[in-house]
């Protein structure tokens, strides 16, 4: 028999039961809820990215005016500095429109008068995902604490899950951070934690001094950033000497090192493992490292772009084997936007809650645009873009070696194994390995040290005329310093693509490097053809380079033996060299007035050098004086004959300014001349004609009852600069002729009279002016007529002739 069910197990069932179809019907509306809510998101969003995708960089001026402080709401003791005073928020509301234009506004305003370009990349279908997972996030977090517990949970575990399939982790913990600097914070805590378990509840006291060791290669930066933020001194910090023939850590003196440190009772907690992460590449041997932690008990630690490449391996191995954290750069590796830094490390004890508060809600979460992206490119596709990077770095490596100039100071893939990448992805996991025939990172320079020489064959050598001249990088590292700034320079010009950068190092001065990992927003590694194309470039412009190394010493050279030009040192100038053009004599006088005229002459100089090659420019000296800067030159180039026309068309110019010089002091005695011959024709008309004919009222009766002669008045003057006078006009007015223009045309059958009046201006002494046109500027001009320099004067001493003389404002 069964038996009767009670009246509260009845009770109990209904309840049940009303409870879950209110929960369902809860749940129902929640997520119908979420669905609709996230459908007008991810709509706006792509809105607004798309929008701001189309923004255009112009040039404009920023509207700085703020609404001023109402001084109402400011106490008197308040001091106010004007200039610092920060725009406060207006009083009414703004439209969302209104914002998001006001934004655009500052996103396209640049300071460069260039072609306007869009200021934002593009995005593609992965890109545009992995940003509206962050308004994603800002949204969700705002669920009830258990439920976002839940999917937070979920994600968080599913992205954990396969980076620990894709990097070789078995059951690996993770955290998600904003970048490296956070994620070593939270490795030197675990490192910490791994040691010394009662550091959870008593702090540092529970440590005895402890040890981080990492290689003089690697930026201690993030190290020392944890030390401050752990109250952990930075003396902590051991810096290891690195391999002379490899770059990496040496590794008996980390040894020797931890065991110095035990001896004074300090305790070595951490190792580093450079794989990738230094500007050139080094890779330390994981392995070794792995068995001195395993004798002292620390933990190895593994960052760098060469970790990558763990998910181009095919075989078997793991990675949890040899490491125990190691921090995955994926937004960098991939080109997506904002994706967090990860930590991947063996799980702790205390890993989930020793360190963050409301660690699920404030650092998990973050892992959505991770979550959503690898969903997104899928294993084949992360492993296939991994892997390109990879065969670029290779392929660069080559090309640069190759080039002859060229020293690649960058560890070579392979160099330890001569393998390649090929070879070992389906071959079992061997780290090692795997991380010696992959480099990350190519980095060169154009390389002073090889054979580059020039023949000096003057005659005047003291040594013979087969004497070589070299210009070598060691004694001359600061020049090329400069050649391999503009080398690169040239090449992010060209190539924007490559993301090239001038890096400096220890050793070797000015680098440039390139990295596939290191990929901005939308970036995808060059192409074949943009390979093929850099190459061409780079032979084309290192030839250039070598050839403005080998004329370089033989322009000093003859610069030094000429008598007018000096050698003038430009630091920040990477072509052949300056020189300035001094005339004899003017170094033993260089007051202000004779520098501000050298300054002159040479800036004429250049100009009139522009003119035959663009290869001069103006340039200026420590002194503050002006000279002549030589470009880059090709092998072709004859430097003596360069050095020749600087000289020749220097010596013009100074002669053209002497002319100048002389025709103005010509002019000025002419216009001198021409006054006082109008004052003296004045005086005499006013003696022939009678005073009468001058007074206002009279002079027209009298004029009207005895007419004066046609050809009575004051005559015009004009400067002829061929023969140095100042000569009557009355030939220009009878005759309609310019002085300048050809005489046979204007008069066939007989020269034009000699001018009735020709006053001499240059001394008999004084040496003959040639206007010739081949030897200066404006030699076309043969007079000059001076009626309106003389005219206002003129018209002060005698206002009644104005109305009778020729001075008509006209010009020969």
């Amino acid at each position: 028999m069964k038996s009767k069910p009670k009246m509260s197990d009845v009770c109990d069932e209904d309840t049940n039961e009303i409870d879950d179809k209110k929960e369902a019907r809860v749940n129902e509306i929640a997520a119908s809820s979420i669905r609709s809510g996230l459908a007008e998101l991810e709509l706006k969003t792509s809105q607004v990215l798309q929008r701001l995708e189309n923004v255009k960089t112009t040039p404009m001026t920023v509207n700085t005016s703020i609404i001023p402080y109402s001084l109402d709401n400011i106490s008197a003791d308040t001091t106010i500095n004007s200039e610092k005073l920060l725009a406060v928020l207006h009083e009414g509301r703004k439209q969302p429109s209104e914002i998001l234009k006001s934004l655009e506004l500052l996103i396209s305003y640049t300071e460069s008068d260039d072609d306007s370009d869009f200021s934002l990349p593009a995005l593609d279908d992965v890109s545009h995902l992995a940003l509206i997972s962050h308004s994603i996030v800002a949204y969700i977090s705002h669920l009830d604490g258990s439920q976002l517990k839940r999917i937070t949970a979920r994600i968080a575990g599913d992205t954990t899950h396969w980076l620990g399939a894709l990097f070789r982790f078995i059951d690996p913990s993770s955290s998600f951070h904003n970048d490296n600097t956070e994620a070593t914070l939270r490795t030197v805590r675990l490192a910490i934690i791994a040691r010394y378990p009662g550091y959870i509840e008593t702090g540092i006291p529970a440590m005895t001094h402890p040890c981080f060791y990492i290689s003089e290669n690697t930026t201690p930066i993030r190290l020392q950033y944890a030390c401050r933020q752990l109250g952990i001194p930075l003396d902590a910090i051991r810096l290891i000497s690195t391999n002379n023939t490899f770059g990496t850590m040496d590794l008996s003196i980390l040894q020797k090192q931890i065991q110095i440190d035990l001896a004074a009772q300090r305790m070595p907690l951490l190792i580093i493992a450079d794989i990738g992460d230094s500007l050139y590449g080094y890779v330390d041997n994981l392995i070794r490292m792995r068995n001195i932690c395993d004798t002292y008990n620390m933990w190895l630690h593994a960052t760098g772009h060469g970790l990558a490449s763990v998910v181009c391996s095919q075989g078997p191995g793991l990675m949890s084997s040899v490491v125990d954290s190691l921090i995955l750069k994926l937004g960098s590796w991939l080109g997506l936007p904002s994706l967090p830094t990860v930590l991947l490390h063996r799980q702790q004890k205390y890993d989930a809650s020793a360190f963050e508060f409301d660690y699920f809600l404030s650092k998990r979460l973050n892992s959505l645009a991770l979550w959503t992206s690898l969903q997104a490119l899928g294993r084949d596709s992360i492993s296939n873009r991994i892997h390109v990077a990879f065969q670029t770095c290779s392929i660069l490596f080559e090309v640069t070696s190759k080039c002859e100039g060229v020293r690649v100071v960058s560890r070579a893939p392979g160099a330890q194994s001569s393998t390649s990448f090929a070879e070992v992805i389906n071959k079992p996991l061997d780290v090692n390995l795997l991380f010696d025939v992959v480099s990350p990172v190519v980095v060169f320079q154009f390389d002073g040290s090889v054979n580059i020489s020039a023949a000096m064959t003057s005659e005047n050598d003291i040594e013979g005329p087969n004497t070589t001249k070299t210009f070598e990088k060691y004694s001359n590292a600061s020049y090329f310093d400069r050649l391999n700034c503009w080398l690169g320079q040239i090449l992010q010009r060209d190539f924007p693509n490559f993301n090239f950068e001038v890096v400096e190092h220890a050793t070797y001065g000015n680098c440039i490097r390139y990295c596939a990992l290191e990929l901005r927003l939308g970036e995808q590694p060059p192409t074949a053809q943009n390979i093929e194309q850099f190459a061409e470039n780079l032979e084309l412009h290192v030839d250039i380079l070598r050839a403005t190394v080998k004329h370089k010493a033989k322009f000093i050279d003859l610069v030094e033996k000429n008598d007018v030009l000096r050698l003038v040192n430009l630091p920040e100038w990477a072509g052949m060299g300056g020189v300035r053009f001094v005339p004899d004599g003017w170094e033993t006088l260089l007051t202000d007035q004779a520098k501000t005229e050298l300054n002159k002459l040479n800036m004429n100089l250049v100009e009139a050098l522009k003119a035959t090659d663009n290869a001069f420019s103006l340039g200026e000296g420590y002194d503050g004086l002006i000279c002549v800067r030589f470009g880059m030159v090709t092998h072709e180039t004859d430097v003596e004959e360069l050095l020749d026309l600087v000289v020749s068309i220097g010596k013009n110019v100074q002669e053209n300014s002497r002319v100048l010089d002389t025709m103005s002091e010509i002019v000025k005695k002419g216009i001198e001349t021409a006054i006082a011959d109008l004052r003296r024709e004045n005086e005499e008309k006013l003696w022939q004609e009678g005073i009468l004919r001058h007074v206002p009222v009279v002079g027209r009766m009298f004029n009207w009852w005895s007419p004066p002669p046609k050809e009575t008045g004051v005559k015009g003057r004009s400067l002829n600069l061929t023969q140095g006078v100042v000569e009557s006009t009355e030939n220009i007015y009878k005759y309609h002729m310019q002085m300048s223009g050809p005489v046979n045309q204007l008069l066939p059958n007989k020269s034009p009279p000699t001018p009735i009046v020709q006053t001499s201006i240059i001394s008999s002494s004084a040496p003959p002016l040639s206007v010739s046109p081949d030897n200066k500027k404006g030699s076309t001009i043969t007079s000059i007529a001076v009626d309106d320099a003389v005219a206002d004067f003129m018209d002060k001493d005698n206002s009644a002739i104005s109305n009778n003389n020729n001075f008509d404002n006209r010009n020969a």
